[in-house]
């Protein structure tokens, strides 16, 4: 097949000067039959950011998220900031990040992270008390006595560009990783998401090549890292043992062709890469894809 750069998508030419909104999401991983697999959902066709896309469950963050007593965490709000590792970020901010992530994957996917023994009488009591008015954060704490944040472990921190190439909202996204809790099982939620699915990084980046699976840059260079490990704990030590990387993607455009590089690509004002692999995407064939292809993203 003959690549075409066609701009097919209608790039914008202009910055966008709004601040990024802050957001978080969650690759929840498991140990499958053949190794590591991580949860995907599609979005809902008809939504406004990535419609149809295949993402990791996640969202913006509400104003509840930060309105959460130092109690009522497992961890210390201080604790908090220190694991994401940024200077300029507020305890009440990482606070925010954390609930956040654990209630979009409560609202995408029907699952508590960080609980173990959770029941359908527990989930189902928790359900009650949201609908009777509760915030999530609230009712969790009531039905668990803390709310789990240490079950997150922080990943990668993405800021959409002020040249954005797939939607024109910007986005300041904390991305964490988190082990499947025995026992429970993963629902989409028939509005946001229209499919949950468990996929190794290595298939899904193969369902994406062959058009099966649409995939967005950032779940695409996510997938490239952790298709590296063989299961949730080597993943799970990997992201332990080092500082959450910041990937402020670079684009430009390049004989009528959108690139976005990133950190360790020549063009890119970061020279140390953030992980093994391809440091660009060339907009191809209606879609983000590496020079060399398959065999660039699975090297």
């Amino acid at each position: 097949m003959t690549a075409q750069c066609g701009m097919a998508i209608p790039f914008l030419s202009q910055e966008v000067h709004s601040a990024p909104l802050p957001s978080a999401t969650v690759l929840v991983l498991r140990d499958g039959s053949t190794g590591l697999e991580v949860l995907m959902v599609r979005r809902h066709g008809n939504a406004g950011v990535l419609g149809g896309v295949h993402v990791f469950p996640g969202g913006k963050l509400d104003a509840a998220d930060g309105q959460v007593a130092a109690g009522a965490l497992d961890l210390t709000p201080q604790a908090c900031v220190a694991r994401l590792a940024e200077s300029a970020l507020s305890a009440d901010e990482a606070v925010a990040l954390h609930v956040a992530a654990l209630r979009e994957t409560w609202e995408e996917v029907e699952l508590v992270l960080g609980m173990d023994a959770w029941t359908r009488s527990r989930q189902q009591s928790l359900e009650e008390r949201i609908g009777q008015g509760q915030d999530w954060a609230a009712a969790m704490q009531t039905e668990a006595r803390r709310i789990p944040v240490s079950a997150l472990v922080p990943w990668s921190r993405w800021i959409t560009p002020r040249l954005p190439s797939v939607s024109s909202k910007r986005f300041d996204t904390r991305f964490f990783l988190a082990r499947l809790p025995s026992g429970q099982t993963a629902r989409h939620d028939g509005h946001e998401a229209t499919e949950a699915v468990w996929l190794s990084p290595r298939d899904a980046l193969e369902r994406f090549w062959a058009d099966d699976i649409e995939l967005a840059p950032p779940q695409i260079m996510s997938l490239v890292a952790l298709s590296r490990f063989r299961d949730v704990d080597a993943a799970l030590a990997h992201a332990q043992g080092r500082r959450p990387p910041l990937i402020e993607p670079h684009p430009f455009d390049r004989d009528g062709c959108r690139v976005i590089c990133y950190p360790g690509d020549p063009e890119h004002p970061v020279s140390e890469p953030a992980w093994q692999g391809p440091t660009r995407l060339t907009y191809r064939n209606r879609r983000f894809e590496p020079d060399g292809g398959l065999t660039a993203l699975l090297a």
